[in-house]
């Protein structure tokens, strides 16, 4: 008898037993807009992003230090890995704080950091991520009243994402004096004031959506 009841007992047991709680999957995405202290600063601020992190991407150089990547000619463009929940924040939400962070008309660089370095790009993982950054770009000329042809932001399939050094990672945490003497310097906020308005720096909806 005992030993028809313990199997009974072990799938009750079984069946009864709380299941541990499926995790969702961590989304990442891939953006250069300028210069990545600010785009980490910024972004790291979104609920549901669980980290941001500084680094390079776009070229063809391996392991690229700082130094190479700010003296041109590696087709590097300095970026930020952005890890989120996609269960709290979704890409398309993402991508609007992203764009109302740098200036669109600008393919130069960025504020006062000029080069290709510096330029803007949404590196994209996948048909899903391009199509929704396609979206996205419509969205943001129809907001600036614009056409789409004069947004300057490129969409690139992601290759690799290289981790920048240690001391650019939470720099505006790390070297608070530094980094908010130089965005005031560089006049991020006021030219993203001048182009995207009351929007600036928020992921509110799409204007004229």
């Amino acid at each position: 008898m005992i030993k028809r009841t313990v199997p009974v007992l072990l799938a009750l047991v079984l069946l009864l037993w709380p299941l541990a709680p499926v995790q969702a999957a961590v989304e990442e995405a891939v953006l250069a807009g300028g210069c990545f202290w600010c785009l980490e600063h910024d972004l790291e601020k979104l609920p549901g992003v669980l980290s941001v992190e500084s680094g390079y991407s776009g070229g063809s150089l391996r392991n690229p230090t700082y130094r190479q990547v700010s003296a041109g000619g590696t087709g590097h463009q300095e970026v930020v890995r952005v890890r989120f929940d996609p269960a709290q924040l979704s890409y398309a939400t993402l991508l609007r704080s992203y764009w109302r962070n740098v200036d669109p008309l600008d393919d130069g660089g960025q504020f006062c950091d000029r080069g290709s370095s510096y330029r803007p790009v949404i590196f994209t993982r996948g048909d899903d991520q391009q199509q929704q950054a396609r979206a996205s770009l419509q969205a943001a000329a129809k907001e600036l009243k614009r056409p789409a042809s004069e947004l300057r932001v490129q969409i690139r399939p992601l290759q690799t994402f290289w981790p920048a050094e240690d001391y650019h990672q939470n720099y505006a945490e790390t070297n608070a004096v530094k980094y908010n003497y130089y965005r005031w310097s560089c006049g991020r906020d006021r030219r993203l004031d001048a182009v995207w308005r009351q929007r600036a720096r928020s992921d509110q909806r799409w204007q004229g959506s």
